[in-house]
């Protein structure tokens, strides 16, 4: 079988389960494999693919016919600028969040030295980018559960910020809150789907840990968490900037609003409301 045939059988793997786009799926399972971007798969097409090579790529594409999700077979995912690892146990890294980061970091780019508390940290991605666009911010980056706190170490290693600081805590804990009495700004992306609606989600997004999707009953447990425990410890004129869950934004702004002011809703490229961010009131 040549490097062409391959791709295809692999690609068509995909297309009968249903995969919502296994030329793209396909096409990273190959790169996995067999090292080589698209031009490179193109221009070598006619070539011997290899039997070793080749039945790795149609495993991995039979384990994504079967509902793993992508970025869990490859391993990592780009987030802003780096690459994170990911895995079972931790929150796929979305594009939508850059929103998040760029919004705090933008909310804090006149702040020297800011110190900065991301909640439900998972994989990283919104403290470590907040670090590549804040280099002089000091970052504790809490997470409760050891698997993702395990992804969240790695990534501040394989990326270099060192500036984060992971911390294994609990964010419904007032004691932990507590330890951070002098905050420039939370940031936060916290579970928020209904507790009742997980088993409707998409199957590959099911095969993430619940723990990161649920947010209780009504979705707002950890936003409600966050304004009573975290938003008290932040300096006057400080900030907080958290993502939402589809039509949740006037609801998580009444919350916020108990301790914020100039309370905006932001919406992403795709016009969805994502980012619930405001200003800690000085009196």
């Amino acid at each position: 079988m040549n490097v062409g045939q391959a791709y295809r059988t692999g690609r068509k793997i995909l297309e009968d389960a249903g995969v919502d786009s296994p030329a793209f799926d396909a096409g990273c399972l190959f790169k996995k494999v067999f090292g080589l971007s698209l031009q490179e798969r193109i221009i070598q097409s006619e070539n011997e693919a290899g039997m070793q090579k080749t039945k790795r790529f149609l495993a991995l594409a039979h384990e994504r016919a079967g509902g793993r999700p992508l970025q869990y077979i490859i391993g990592e995912w780009p987030f802003l600028d780096f690459t994170l690892e990911v895995g079972e146990g931790v929150l796929i890294p979305r594009e939508e969040t850059e929103l998040l980061v760029r919004t705090a970091a933008q909310m804090l780019k006149n702040v020297e030295k800011p110190v900065i508390v991301d909640l439900c940290s998972g994989s990283g991605a919104v403290a470590i980018g907040l670090a590549s666009l804040l280099p002089d911010a000091r970052i504790a980056a809490v997470e409760k559960y050891g698997e993702a706190l395990s992804y969240l170490r790695r990534n501040i290693e394989k990326t270099g910020f060192r500036e984060v600081r992971p911390v294994h805590a609990d964010v419904f804990s007032a004691e932990e809150a507590r330890r951070f009495p002098a905050l420039d700004a939370v940031v936060a992306n916290p579970p928020y789907v209904r507790s009742g609606e997980i088993a409707s989600l998409q199957r590959e997004v099911q095969r993430e840990p619940e723990q990161a999707l649920d947010g209780g009953e009504d979705g707002l447990a950890f936003y409600r968490a966050i304004a009573g425990l975290w938003l008290p410890h932040i300096k006057p004129g400080g900030a907080a900037a958290v993502e939402i869950g589809e039509g949740q934004a006037e609801d998580v702004k009444k919350i916020l609003d108990h301790f914020m002011e100039n309370v905006r809703i932001i919406r992403d490229f795709n016009g969805f409301e994502r980012v619930v961010c405001g200003i800690r009131r000085h009196t």
